[in-house]
């Protein structure tokens, strides 16, 4: 998995400001609405997948290609909201954004016996360990946002430490879904770090 939402040398106070006071209106409900309805396509679409894997060995590309997709148009409205960029995020699954990478391989198989246990355990041995931890770093990531709400209203910059936490907590949170979702057979390391 490849994953950056690079740090921008300057931020935009106004957008800030803007973002903050209405954000939940003209970016959430907007993007939310439509993510809600894409997102239960993508997951009768899942089940699909889930049968397909179990009976081929692979992850259909159509398939794998839009959920790929849909978590791309996640991510775009994620960091917009968070802010870790500036700009409007671009409706539609085709849309291409240079705020934020995520690019996965298609694999050319997939475990039939993995894909059998992460529905069933997946909760378990991936949702419990990995979300408890991501939970505690979520409550310090938004105090971290609201401080760096202030060091980009004064100063147009968005710490980088702060940036790069962010950044690591959503990379660690994507390469979860990216597991339970069957597009990937590798365990999630209990980190954010960059692929080397």
């Amino acid at each position: 998995m490849k994953f950056a939402v690079p740090i921008q040398s300057s931020y935009s106070r106004l957008e800030l400001i803007i973002r903050f006071l209405f954000g939940g209106l003209y970016i959430g409900i907007p993007h939310g609405f439509l993510l809600a309805i894409f997102g239960l396509w993508g997951f009768i679409l899942g089940v699909v997948t889930f049968f397909s894997i179990l009976f081929k060995g692979n992850y259909p590309s159509t398939l794998f290609n839009y959920q790929l997709q849909l978590m791309r148009w996640q991510l775009r409205v994620k960091t917009r909201l968070l802010p870790l960029a500036d700009g409007y995020p671009l409706f539609g699954l085709e849309a291409q954004d240079k705020a934020v990478r995520l690019e996965v391989a298609l694999p050319p198989q997939t475990s039939q016996l993995l894909t059998l246990v992460r529905p069933f355990f997946g909760g378990l041995y991936v949702g419990i360990p990995h979300y408890f931890i991501l939970f505690l770093r979520l409550l310090w990531g938004f105090i971290l946002s609201f401080l760096a709400f202030w060091s980009v209203l004064f100063t147009k910059r968005y710490p980088v430490g702060w940036h790069r936490f962010w950044v690591e907590t959503l990379r660690w949170h994507y390469r979860i879904r990216l597991y339970l979702s069957f597009m990937v057979d590798t365990y999630p390391p209990f980190n954010g770090k960059p692929e080397r």
